[in-house]
């Protein structure tokens, strides 16, 4: 099983954009999605403030900022063969 995380926050199109293509992908692949509130974390949140959203692939940074879908479904498709 693949694990997705996004690292977001509130009020963040930038999160909205890269959640919706995670989502999009997401019943494609065997994965798991959970989204990870940098606010609520104090240590997190000094890490990524201005740094996010931040999409982790088993536990690897693979985007920042912004989420390619074509780019995602090739990263899932190396870790499903």
């Amino acid at each position: 099983m693949i694990q997705i995380e996004i690292l977001t926050k509130k009020d963040c199109c930038l999160c909205d954009d890269a959640k919706e293509i995670v989502e999009r992908v997401l019943p494609d692949y065997p994965a798991t999605l959970t989204l990870t509130d940098i606010e609520s974390d104090p240590t997190l949140y000094e890490a990524f403030k201005e740094r996010i959203p931040v999409v982790r692939i088993n536990g690897e940074e693979s985007f920042v900022y912004k989420t390619h879908e074509t780019t995602l479904r090739k990263k899932l498709d190396r870790l499903t063969k």
